[in-house]
């Protein structure tokens, strides 16, 4: 979790709360070792689906973020107008 904290630069209950709803939603599975727990994909269709967002935003990314709904600019924080 605190390498997802570092990353994302959001709060640890927050990405806990996403990473718990990814698990009871059977899209990661996590292996505890120690103190730690190490998440992966549960199914290897997923990164397709990434890859294929990954596509999507680079064509489209400057849009959404421009978004007056949306956007970084929108002054909403959930997403919603």
């Amino acid at each position: 979790m605190a390498d997802l904290v570092d990353e994302l630069g959001l709060a640890q209950s927050t990405i806990s709360a996403h990473v718990a709803c990814l698990r009871d939603c059977q899209l990661v599975a996590g292996r505890p070792e120690g103190r730690q727990v190490f998440y992966s994909l549960a199914r290897p269709e997923l990164l397709e689906v990434l890859a294929a967002a990954e596509v999507l935003l680079a064509a489209t990314g400057s849009a959404v973020a421009l978004c007056p709904n949306y956007g970084t600019d929108s002054g909403c924080s959930k997403g919603k107008p």
